[in-house]
């Protein structure tokens, strides 16, 4: 494949997503972060309410991991499951995979570097800083006091791990799964899309 993937998770409050569309723009890429939902909804005809309602939320039953980890199938419109919290990750995860396949883009979110685990023209890049930078960006984006702040960071990054721990199997924060993880505590998205590129160069560029 020709063209070029990044996939970014991030933990609340770190910038990731600030840093995912600086990176798109620079790269001059797409950039698909709930645009997802959209698409996923158009071509499963399937509410995109719906898809909101689970996005990466885990309202699942987290002793066991989804019945099967997404393979690259969806369920077929005539079955009881069809509109079930696993088909909705699975649209999203089949439209994930082709827009990797198809286009240059940043994916934020959603699983996106397990379901494109293996791919060669695939970068994965965690995003983190220390709590107490996630709460003063919290505060000043979301508008909230110190407790709120600090409340909304841990709900967030637990769904976010209990969804990714659901569907994949695997622990959301594993070192393992990224290509490279990096802390905003330290550098400002700006240095840390400077990262990144200098990677791509070093990895994609003889």
């Amino acid at each position: 494949m020709d063209n070029r993937v990044i996939t970014i998770a991030r933990s609340y409050g770190s910038g990731g997503r600030k840093m995912g569309k600086l990176l798109a723009e620079e790269l001059g890429y797409a950039y698909y972060d709930r645009e997802i939902l959209k698409i996923a909804s158009d071509a499963s005809g399937i509410s995109e309410e719906l898809f909101k309602q689970a996005d990466e939320k885990a309202a699942l039953p987290l002793f066991r991991i989804a019945r099967q980890v997404y393979t690259g199938e969806v369920i077929p419109p005539d079955s009881d499951d069809f509109i079930s919290n696993e088909n909705l990750f699975r649209y999203q995860a089949k439209i994930i995979r082709e827009l990797a396949t198809t286009q240059n883009c940043v994916i934020v979110g959603r699983c996106a570097n397990y379901i494109l685990r293996g791919r060669d023209n695939v970068i994965n890049v965690y995003v983190s800083a220390p709590v107490v930078d996630c709460v003063r960006r919290v505060m000043e984006t979301d508008g909230l006091d110190l407790e709120e702040a600090e409340k909304k960071i841990r709900k967030t990054d637990k769904r976010r791990a209990d969804y990714f721990k659901y569907f994949t199997g695997r622990q959301w924060q594993d070192a393992g799964l990224y290509d490279l993880c990096l802390n905003t505590g330290h550098m400002s998205e700006e240095k840390c899309v400077s990262l990144v590129k200098a990677y791509m160069k070093a990895r994609f560029e003889e």
